[in-house]
């Protein structure tokens, strides 16, 4: 349910600190590609009238539902610093329960809402005191948001917490994406660290008059503003302490679950080494499944070194070489800086198919590079930096062991670079139904009825019964009525 890609981290993180695996990828997908789903919904009285999530805002009657997918690349920290990855923030510990029995499917508990979070920050071995930001789950329902709001103040009854803290939920802003909601609030989190700033939470300008902010802690994040990093007192002086915060997700039917991030701050991802200083030109290697999607890629990258300087130069090329996967159109090119790497990469995209002073080439299965060759000009490479015959072998589809190149840095690290631009095909499926069997129809007689003994009578077609309005804001109803519906 809507703790799903939450609870996944916590089963991946389990699995990585009990040896079952050394890396991981954990999220979440939530698509909606059947109208029946809303009409379910709607006639359940589960959507929001206006079509707004207000979370821990006034006039909260239901939720809206959101599309969205999801994942984060898990490592030990350990292993993460020695591959030289980027790093976006420390997952200090998880936890998951579940509510057990409650007056209802769709009821939460606030009891084992509070335990789940209180687990986790116990285990995190952190000061509760230093949170600077909690994502909660934030249904924006009238009822559902003060039972979280009850849960948060049980977890700092038992272990702690600060004196104020900032609240929002991303589903205002997105929607409610259900299977994906846990990594939608995950992503938000990390972004909000990134950028060192707390972004509001919509539609709550008038708060849920069901909770008296005023007796706790907390507090709706309202406005875009710097998030302060906690400072403590310490032996040596003041010390800033990296930012950190909580993310709950509490899903139907009682799963809850609940993560403690601990943001890794910028000055910690720093080059292992300095620039040799006769490394040579960078090497920049791209490549895609299409000369358009190849385009694509030099646009981005053009705009992204952009925001660099020349020192990144270095491990942009290191992430290009062994962060990427080698697809069938290749582009490649040698670099003495960002500036010129950029007119390059103007050039190449303005005109793709003119040549210029880079390599362009098509990997073909059939038309495999010369193993020896490619060898050849590795060694040439790292002996007198001659880059030309490498660029050309790998542009028509050589596989080079760019750990064997090296030599640009003596501890590379990587770099955040755009992703794979993915070309936007719809995927629809175009059914004829020209010709196809008609389905037989049962026509219910005094002998044989369709909803019960011989003599029944059926009733007539409609909606399915009015659903009750449940504690938390949303609605329920019998579970029979529940699967009935589901069923189809």
């Amino acid at each position: 349910m809507c703790s799903s890609s939450l609870t996944s981290i916590h089963l991946a993180c389990e699995a990585i600190r009990g040896g079952q695996c050394d890396t991981a990828l954990a999220g979440g997908v939530n698509l909606t590609p059947h109208p029946n789903k809303y009409l379910v919904l709607g006639r359940r009285d589960f959507l929001s009238s206006d079509g707004r999530c207000r979370s821990f805002g006034e006039g909260g009657d239901g939720y809206v539902p959101g599309e969205g997918v999801g994942a984060v690349l898990l490592k030990p920290l350990a292993r993460a610093v020695a591959d030289g990855d980027r790093i976006h923030g420390v997952i200090k510990a998880s936890a998951v329960n579940h509510g057990g029995r409650s007056s209802g499917y769709s009821v939460p508990t606030p009891v084992a809402q509070g335990e789940v979070i209180a687990d986790a920050l116990s285990a995190a071995g952190v000061d509760p005191g230093a949170l600077g930001y909690l994502e909660a789950h934030g249904t924006g329902t009238s009822l559902g948001d003060p039972i979280e709001v009850a849960g948060l103040q049980r977890a700092f009854r038992r272990v702690g917490g600060p004196e104020r803290l900032a609240v929002g939920s991303v589903k205002s802003n997105i929607g409610h994406c259900e299977s994906a909601a846990g990594i939608a609030g995950v992503t938000k989190v990390l972004l909000q660290m990134r950028h060192g700033e707390l972004v509001p939470s919509l539609h709550s300008a008038t708060l849920n008059p069901h909770i008296d902010f005023d007796r706790t802690p907390l507090r709706v994040q309202h406005t875009l503003e710097p998030w302060q990093r906690v400072v403590v007192d310490t032996e040596d002086g003041q010390r800033a302490l990296p930012r950190l915060a909580g993310v709950s997700s509490f899903g139907g039917g009682g799963s809850n679950a609940h993560i403690v991030i601990e943001e890794y701050p910028a000055e910690y991802q720093q080059p292992a080494g300095p620039v040799a200083a006769s490394a040579g030109p960078a090497l920049l290697v791209l490549s895609a499944k299409s000369e358009g999607q190849l385009v694509e890629q030099a646009r981005r990258l053009h705009a992204r070194l952009g925001e660099l300087s020349d020192a990144d130069l270095p491990a942009v090329a290191f992430t290009l070489q062994t962060g990427r996967m080698a697809l069938e159109e290749r582009l490649a090119f040698a670099a003495t800086s960002l500036t010129e790497a950029r007119d390059l990469l103007a050039a190449f995209a303005d005109a793709p198919a003119t040549p210029g002073p880079w390599n362009r080439g098509t990997a073909r299965p059939d038309r495999p590079a010369d193993g020896a060759a490619v060898g050849a000009a590795v060694t040439a490479w790292r002996e007198r930096r001659g880059h030309e015959a490498l660029l050309a072998l790998w542009a028509e589809g050589g596989e080079v062991d760019w750990d064997l190149v090296g030599g640009t840095t003596t501890g590379p690290r990587r770099i955040s670079l755009p992703g794979y631009p993915f070309a936007r095909e719809r995927c629809w499926f175009d059914i004829d139904t020209e010709g196809a069997p008609g389905v037989p129809q049962a026509v219910p007689t005094a002998k044989s009825s369709c909803c019960g003994p011989a003599g029944a009578i059926c009733p007539p077609p409609g909606p399915p019964p009015r659903a009750r309005r449940s504690p938390n804001g949303t609605s329920s109803s019998s579970a029979g009525s529940a699967a009935r519906t589901a069923r189809p």
